[in-house]
């Protein structure tokens, strides 16, 4: 029980960690989104290899080099995450800060989506009626926006394209992170000195608080990952879906609280709409996990026969 309960504080802290990056994000202007990223890539290497110093962890390095798949997998990880980040850190620094928490409210239906296209999976009565309120919750949002929520849908589908490609590829959190900020490295290093050499740079050029921040920014992406890897390991998988709302709720107070975003009658219909599937999409996630959990009591050693 201590243990369930230490997995699902560092769980809260990690999910409580992401849901307030929107109050970070906008005490490094007058940094660009894009220096902003390339800083978070840079930084958040310099972060998780300390971390490895610490533990002492270094033997899987020769493990992964012979194992050119996975190393493809998390290249394209690389690639795929930073598309997140950069349109996370631009939603929020351009005042979309809403539009943001709808992606991440989203992206467990997308998941279930990807699931169904790509791995042929079946869904469950109620998991389609989830995702038809969420493809409805969408098209109201269009409406009520006048285009389609593009920030959302690009953080909602790039998050899960990232969990596929994480999944396929089976690497520890710290590990992972260090080869994908590692693959990520020579072109943010390279942006970078092209900031400085056309005198466009703001490290160094706004004060030693604002530097600070900008190497803060590899700290806080470090963090949370680590809280959550060492969660995932010591709490169910159904509590880790309950949760992962956390962070879009405290992104989406933080927009609305904080921000002060205009959020007219109907965006909150939309995203009334949204939380209404995700009532559904957790109710059914419980109720399938209560009725397998009578099978693996009745069957001990199931986890030991392959």
């Amino acid at each position: 029980m201590p243990d369930l309960r230490r997995g699902v504080l560092l769980g809260a802290a990690a999910y409580a960690m992401w849901g307030l990056f929107p109050l970070y994000w906008p005490l490094l202007k007058p940094s660009g989104a894009v220096e902003i990223l390339a800083h978070r890539m840079v930084w958040s290497l310099v972060a998780v290899v300390a971390v490895l110093v610490v533990r002492r962890h270094w033997s899987w390095i020769r493990e992964l080099v012979r194992q050119p798949r996975k190393l493809g997998l998390l290249t394209l990880a690389a690639v795929v995450i930073t598309l997140n980040w950069g349109t996370y850190i631009y939603a929020v620094n351009s005042g979309h800060v809403v539009e943001s928490a709808l992606g991440y409210f989203i992206n467990p239906l997308v998941s279930v989506l990807f699931g169904v296209v790509l791995l042929k999976e079946r869904l469950r009565p109620l998991q389609w009626t989830a995702v038809g309120f969420g493809a409805l919750a969408v098209l109201v949002l269009t409406v009520n926006y006048g285009r389609p929520p593009y920030m959302a849908l690009v953080l909602a589908v790039s998050f899960a394209v990232y969990g596929l490609v994480k999944k396929q590829a089976n690497v520890g959190a710290a590990e992972s992170l260090t080869v994908e900020t590692l693959v990520l490295l020579v072109p943010a290093l390279a942006y970078l000195v092209f900031l400085q050499q056309q005198g466009q740079a703001t490290f160094g050029t706004e004060g030693a608080g604002h530097a600070a921040l900008l190497v803060g920014a590899g700290v806080i992406t470090a963090l949370p990952l680590l809280a959550f890897s060492a969660s995932a390991i010591r709490v169910p998988l159904s509590t880790i879906g309950l949760l992962q709302y956390i962070a879009p709720v405290l992104q989406f107070l933080c927009g609305v609280l904080i921000a002060k975003e205009t959020m007219p009658p109907s965006r909150w219909i939309g995203f009334a709409i949204v939380w209404v599937a995700l009532v559904i999409f957790t109710y059914d996630s419980l109720r399938a996990a209560r009725a397998r959990r009578p099978k693996r009591s009745a069957r001990p050693l199931d986890h030991v026969v392959t």
